[in-house]
């Protein structure tokens, strides 16, 4: 295979399949990892140039481990790894949930990290390697809304320059990626994201679009390992006092 290969996590739905569609339409070979959604995963995979549906259950970072160990041993050029896969469950400040808290750290942060180690590990590609994290905007911009969620995102950004520094080869990247609202989240209707989704600088919605060009700049390895992109419109500037959901269901503004 002359392609280079991506693998992204939860690339069978929302985000992470637009992320793969990008890939796929740039010439890249896709892994379209997934959970649950096996139907979703093999239509996405069927509709690529190049592509391939892999499943692992997240909450076992050993067969996550394995997964990379399995892909290593037969990708000549498997040049970056985008962890997207991510679980979004409410609780606030005032109450974290153990079940929710134990879920979050785990597929939020300690997989993903543990992902990136063995593929810096055991991946090979021409011209470095690209591990690239999704985390939030609310890294900048915290409320005391999904107070798990939140914080297993600040514990997957700290892996960022540790990885660079401990993990990395000179000439691989590591980076993250910090969304805003880009879709439906939660409970809303599709009335509440109209309203909730352009409380930002701009006051514009961000689309997917630019999630998977941001994606693909970041995969060429033009900035220092270490950063993150914010692709927000701004979001994270501010000082939300609640998640956008609730902002626009009490009728606040940006």
């Amino acid at each position: 295979m002359n392609r280079p290969a991506v693998m992204i996590t939860g690339a069978a739905k929302r985000i992470g399949a637009e992320i793969a569609k990008a890939f796929g339409q740039a010439g890249w070979h896709v892994i379209i990892h997934y959970g649950r959604s096996a139907e979703e995963a093999e239509a996405l995979a069927a509709s690529l140039p190049s592509a391939e549906a892999l499943h692992c259950d997240l909450a076992d970072t050993d067969g996550a481990v394995a997964m990379v160990k399995s892909l290593a041993a037969r990708l000549d050029d498997w040049r970056c790894l985008i962890n997207s896969a991510s679980i979004f469950r409410y609780d606030d400040a005032t109450n974290l949930d153990r079940l929710t808290y134990n879920r979050s750290m785990l597929i939020n942060a300690k997989t993903p990290a543990r992902l990136a180690q063995a593929y810096l590990k055991h991946a090979r590609a021409k011209g470095g390697r690209r591990v690239i994290h999704v985390t939030d905007q609310k890294l900048e911009n915290s409320n005391p809304d999904f107070f798990s969620y939140t914080m297993s995102k600040h514990a997957l950004h700290s892996t960022i320059e540790m990885l660079r520094d401990g993990a990395a080869w000179p000439e691989d990247r590591v980076y993250g990626l910090a969304p805003g609202a880009i879709l439906a989240s939660h409970d809303q209707t599709e009335d509440e994201v109209d309203k909730s989704h352009v409380l930002n600088l701009l006051g514009r919605k961000t689309t997917s679009q630019e999630i998977g060009e941001a994606m693909l700049f970041l995969a060429e390895g033009h900035l220092a390992s270490g950063e993150t992109l914010f692709i927000d419109s701004g979001q994270h500037l501010l000082d939300q006092s609640r998640d956008v959901i609730y902002l626009a269901r009490e009728g606040e503004e940006a």
